[in-house]
């Protein structure tokens, strides 16, 4: 009678530990599971008008607050066509992006854009990466960035 009431025992004492290690199991799979599943979020902002009102009133105020408020993890803003012209001689724009620089958005420029304006070297001197975009752009939408055009 003793011998089996001890191994009753030990069954429940076996039993307890594999329902503990399994609880322990299951919650290291789902924790697994969720930092393997979450993706930093990205968006990239396509900025093409040519004009100050859009730019100041929507564009630079969406792109700054994305990234200053934590929308986004990482916010790229990329100038592209007229906007590169409109920038280029635009102190309170520029000033803007200076904004925009120290909250973290990474600026970039199509050099194309920028070349057929004559103004590759002052967005240059800005600190904006001038660099052809097609490719650039095109991956980042065929790797699930969200992208806004103005």
């Amino acid at each position: 009678m003793k011998r089996r009431a001890v191994v009753y025992c030990v069954g429940a004492v076996l039993l307890v530990v594999a329902v503990v290690c399994s609880i322990y199991l299951f919650e290291g799979i789902k924790k697994a599971e969720a930092s393997e599943t979450k993706e930093s979020s990205k968006v990239f902002i396509l900025w093409t008008s040519g004009d100050r009102d859009v730019a100041l009133k929507m564009v630079f105020m969406y792109t700054y607050n994305a990234k200053k408020n934590g929308w986004f993890d990482e916010v790229k803003f990329v100038i592209w066509g007229p906007s590169s012209l409109l920038l280029s001689v635009d102190k309170e724009l520029q000033d803007y992006l200076k904004k925009m620089k120290e909250v973290g958005v990474i600026i970039e420029a199509c050099k194309a854009c920028a070349d057929m304006y004559g103004v590759s070297d002052k967005l240059a001197a800005m600190d904006v990466d001038v660099k052809y975009m097609g490719k650039p752009v095109s991956d980042m939408l065929k790797s699930g960035w969200a992208s806004m055009t103005f």
